[in-house]
């Protein structure tokens, strides 16, 4: 490779990312109606976080955002009362975010929702695409030094019982991908 095609792959890796990643959130958004693909993303983080107390900026962490867009999806979401946030008990600048009954019932009902929207965007991607998908992915978010947070790394060798309980609670991934793949 020379160093222009080098560079004419890049920018088109680059315009692609981008409208990637705006297609999807519209498409996911579509899909999961009462929250956001960046609501639902958060949501994780928050119940994953150290000690269970969530902050702006662990959530702007995991997600690899600002904290003021962090500040936004937190406040879109304690809005609909799906978040509580109180002040914190160990730094009065920072709040700690939980999530509320609410909130866990619209993150079980989108998850179902998410599991349709994985299986229809990657119906045409066997197992090795898609490994091969996160290993650049993840080898891209760290062209800066920093890796993807620890969730983003998990190794996926689930022993045979695991996978079934997995399989059994992502029912409507399994059912599509099996459909698609057919």
């Amino acid at each position: 490779m020379t160093v222009a095609q080098d560079l004419f792959f890049a920018q088109q890796a680059l315009a692609a990312l981008f409208s990637v990643t705006n297609k999807l959130q519209m498409q996911g958004d579509k899909y999961l109606g009462d929250l956001t693909i960046r609501q639902m993303l958060a949501i994780p983080a928050i119940v994953h976080a150290p000690d269970g107390k969530s902050t702006i900026n662990h959530i702007a962490r995991q997600l690899g955002t600002t904290k003021q867009s962090a500040k936004q999806i937190v406040d879109a979401m304690g809005k609909k009362r799906y978040l509580s946030v109180a002040s914190s008990e160990r730094d009065r600048r920072a709040v700690n975010v939980t999530i509320t009954p609410a909130g866990e019932q619209a993150f079980r009902t989108c998850s179902e929702r998410t599991d349709e929207f994985l299986a229809d965007i990657f119906h045409d991607f066997t197992t090795e695409d898609l490994e091969t998908l996160c290993t650049l992915l993840r080898k891209l978010h760290s062209f800066d030094g920093i890796e993807q947070n620890a969730a983003g790394q998990i190794k996926f060798h689930p022993n045979e019982a695991e996978a079934e309980a997995i399989l059994r609670h992502h029912q409507n991934f399994l059912k599509k991908r099996t459909a698609n793949n057919a």
